[in-house]
């Protein structure tokens, strides 16, 4: 009887898993040099007249590749649930970093190097696209990321400050120095106290930076979790409660 329930349970959650991830389309966004970034989109509503939030949500290094389909494994899928969906429809970008690629590339010394990774510089070019072409509210596009994408997250406020209304990093880092370009934009930052994956020391540094910049970041560091604190992270409905109040 265990084991038959055990079962049920295994089909139950492949079930629901292959249902979450169907509701995000395949696409691809290819610039003027015909270079191609693919990902998945989810919009939980349509309406001409109305505009959304736009969340980014970007992947860590284990999802990178070219299926279309690794992005989705961990933390998205919690923006397409019903609930999510029903008291925040929005629309939702997931893109994949291909492999032996970054989302950012933080040096030994602290800092971002000075332009962009290639996905960094196609991302920025979909979010244009997307702003220009579906029922997005500039004042409220969001962006959020774990590990590798956490990383990702500090880089691109860093580098596009008055694009996003707010982020979540989460088990990532970033660039101390560059605290003060973006000291006004809402944060909450979520960490593992017993991450050995990435330090929550890189963390904690850029929440203390950032308050030093004047900043009131939020700050959660889970004491019994890993590198795998993206899981009670996304799960939190506090936090996507804070993200979607959130407008420039």
């Amino acid at each position: 009887m265990k084991k038959y329930l055990c079962l049920l349970l295994f089909l139950f959650l492949n079930v629901f898993a292959y249902s979450q991830s169907s509701l995000f389309s395949y696409e691809q966004y290819v610039n003027a040099e015909g270079d191609t970034l693919k990902y998945r989109q989810l919009m939980s509503d349509y309406a001409p007249n109305t505009k959304y939030p736009l969340v980014i949500f970007l992947h860590g290094s284990g999802e990178r590749g070219d299926d279309n389909e690794a992005q989705l494994k961990w933390g998205v899928k919690n923006f397409a649930s019903s609930e999510v969906m029903k008291m925040h429809p929005s629309i939702v970008i997931a893109p994949q970093c291909p492999k032996n690629m970054s989302w950012a590339v933080l040096s030994e010394n602290g800092s971002f190097q000075p332009s962009p990774t290639k996905p960094m510089e196609l991302l920025k070019g979909l979010i244009d696209q997307t702003l220009a072409n579906l029922p997005v509210d500039p004042d409220r596009v969001y962006i959020t990321g774990l590990s590798m994408g956490g990383f990702g997250t500090f880089d691109a406020i860093t580098r596009y400050p008055d694009l996003f209304a707010a982020a979540v990093p989460v088990c990532g880092g970033g660039d101390v120095t560059k605290a003060p370009l973006i000291a006004g934009i809402p944060m909450w930052i979520f960490h593992g106290a017993l991450d050995e994956a990435v330090s929550p020391v890189l963390s904690r540094n850029m929440v203390e930076a950032l308050t030093k910049a004047g900043a009131h970041p939020g700050y959660t560091q889970y004491p019994e979790a890993g590198h795998f604190s993206w899981i009670a992270a996304y799960s939190d409905p506090m936090m996507m409660e804070w993200l979607y109040s959130q407008k420039k």
